[in-house]
């Protein structure tokens, strides 16, 4: 199974997306990070095959974050995502970073 790392100041995003991989049978969530800075000391604790980054966190942003990540292990495997509409130039500028995938969530729960 592929190892998730979940990245996202919201807990209750946080649950429901960890739910989802878990759920999903060919993922499984290793571990929560609640903003950027964390997300990149987890990737080298986890070795996750997948970081699921929000874009908006206090302290480290994902775009930030994304851009540390990308120069410490170009192989590094992110998805971006956010329930912000309005971020069409996050979007692109996480694409040229090196997200491998970004999503927009209206709202994950209700």
């Amino acid at each position: 199974m592929k190892k998730v790392l979940v990245v996202d100041d919201s807990l209750s995003v946080t649950r429901q997306l960890e739910k989802i991989i878990n759920d999903s049978g060919d993922f499984v969530c290793v571990g929560h990070a609640k903003n950027g800075a964390e997300a990149i000391k987890m990737n080298h604790s986890e070795d996750p095959d997948i970081i699921c980054m929000d874009m908006n966190m206090p302290g480290m942003d994902g775009l930030t974050a994304l851009r540390s990540l990308v120069m410490l292990d170009k192989a590094v495997q992110v998805v971006m995502v956010t329930s912000l509409g309005g971020v069409g130039d996050k979007f692109t500028e996480a694409i040229k970073l090196g997200a491998k995938n970004v999503r927009l969530f209206s709202r994950i729960c209700g």
